[in-house]
């Protein structure tokens, strides 16, 4: 079975879409993606699983013989809201408006016994490498046999083929998950007990899906992994992303390859190289540096120092003209001083990132971090995320302001829902759902089409434009 795009906008957050696939012989269900993009393809995949064993996807949860909720679990907000989502559904199952509720992903995996806990009603918990077997466990949910509950399997030798996805993403765009799990021992992180050890996919294999997704309509790649710039290094012995990106810049079809979460430490001269002069690799980078201080950079064990990192963002800056980096950071680490969170401002404020997320530090159960001193009251966190923010508000209000009377294309994702005759779109300094968009006004656009646009006005963090010319 080949991908197939599901024709529905999936929201930030992932609730069900809007659209089903052909008639079931089975049954129908409900799907609820939560998290990443990373945990996006997996939705995809047990979606595929699913349509073609004969079940049909419906658009609202009520009146689902089954409803599926793949959680995330990687920081405890994403947790709670993992969790508020299952009771709902359960909600929904005691008022008899849903025959079972399933229950997936990275929450599954990481604390199964808190689920069985906490929502003892959920029919079937299954985790994250159990996913190839989704079907067999929506069957146990829908025969109501509590006999097997739950179904977990270690971690594979090899990554999990993407393939046979029915995608929940807008036909245009797609990710491409080139990698799973990770081998960095960072303090505050649980995802190697969630996602295991690295494992990367084989360079022909991740080919293949990159063709089999331009072949569905796909026009837009997005890069995923934990930590992209690792690819290669467990299968090949080296680093291999720089050739995989130069066999990927020749897939017909393909107009834009964005490449998200690229640790900086295996960013070398060879990638560089082929970031900066592959024909659609567009001038974003996702780089993940979490703070500047050298003591914390320590205590995180990010194996780099404010001196590396610098230079590395002086080369990207001087090798790669017009690149818009995305990076985020951590405040509130424990024992983070005063003056190491100045530190850490003045560093964003002078080296002016195009894109920044900060988020506070989360005290994960079972990480090196949990032991450490010097943990900070959640006020004092929240604070440091406001006052950070703030500083990057100013960049990135600039940057904004400074595309006025610019030409740049734009990626169409769909109608603005709140303004006639206009559109939503992307540059590529935007990657969907995480940064801004463009309102653009023209006509007969369509989603997936590129359209040249003048920029005529800042509106905060998004740019206000118009439609130059034809679409393509």
């Amino acid at each position: 079975m080949p991908v197939r795009s599901l024709p529905l906008a999936a929201s930030v957050h992932g609730e069900p879409g809007t659209a089903t696939v052909s008639p079931a012989t089975k049954g129908n269900y409900a799907f609820i993606s939560l998290g990443c993009p990373k945990n996006t393809v997996d939705s995809e995949r047990m979606l595929g699983k699913l349509a073609q064993d004969g079940y049909t996807l419906q658009p609202e949860a009520a009146g689902a013989d089954v409803v599926i909720v793949n959680t995330c679990g990687f920081i405890e907000p994403a947790r709670q809201e993992s969790l508020a989502v299952i009771r709902e559904m359960l909600e929904l199952k005691k008022a008899g408006q849903v025959g079972a509720v399933v229950v997936a992903g990275c929450m599954a995996e990481r604390q199964r016994e808190v689920l069985l806990q906490e929502v003892p009603q959920v029919d079937q918990i299954v985790g994250v490498f159990g996913r190839e077997e989704i079907v067999a466990v929506v069957d146990r949910a829908r025969r109501q046999q509590n006999e097997q509950r739950s179904l977990f399997r270690p971690a594979p030798v090899r990554a999990l083929d993407d393939t046979a996805r029915l995608r929940i993403t807008p036909r245009h765009f797609a990710y491409l998950k080139i990698s799973e799990g990770c081998d960095r021992l960072c303090t505050y992180c649980a995802i190697p007990k969630m996602r295991g050890k690295h494992m990367t996919k084989p360079l022909d294999e991740v080919i293949r899906e990159a063709q089999e997704l331009a072949a569905d309509g796909v026009r837009e790649l997005i890069l995923v992994a934990q930590d992209t710039t690792y690819y290669g290094i467990d299968l090949y012995g080296r680093p291999r992303l720089a050739e995989l990106l130069c066999e990927l810049d020749q897939v017909e079809g393909i107009e834009w390859i964005r490449v998200l979460y690229a640790y900086p430490e295996y960013i070398s001269d060879e990638l560089l190289e082929t970031l900066a002069g592959a024909r659609k690799i567009i001038p974003y980078l996702d780089l993940p540096l979490q703070h500047i201080n050298d003591r914390i950079l320590k205590r995180m064990i990010r194996r780099v120092d404010r001196a590396a990192t610098e230079a590395l963002l002086q080369r990207l800056r001087a090798q790669w003209p017009d690149l818009a980096i995305r990076t985020t950071f951590i405040v509130g680490f424990p024992g983070e001083t005063d003056a190491e969170f100045e530190e850490l401002k003045q560093f964003v404020a002078d080296f002016r990132f195009e894109r920044v997320g900060v988020f506070p530090y989360s005290r994960e159960p079972g990480t090196p971090a949990e032991k450490l001193d010097g943990h900070l009251p959640e006020d004092v966190k929240q604070a440091r995320v406001q006052a950070l923010m703030q500083v990057q508000q100013e960049v990135a209000f600039a940057w904004a302001a400074a595309q006025v009377g610019q030409e740049h294309p734009v990626l169409i994702d769909g109608p603005d829902p709140e303004f006639p005759q206009h559109f939503r779109g992307r540059t590529y300094a935007d990657a969907p759902e995480i940064d801004c968009e463009v309102r653009i006004k023209g006509k007969n656009l369509h989603p997936g089409d590129f359209v040249r646009a003048k920029i005529t006005a800042a509106d905060g963090y998004d740019l206000v434009a118009k439609a130059i010319g034809a679409p393509w």
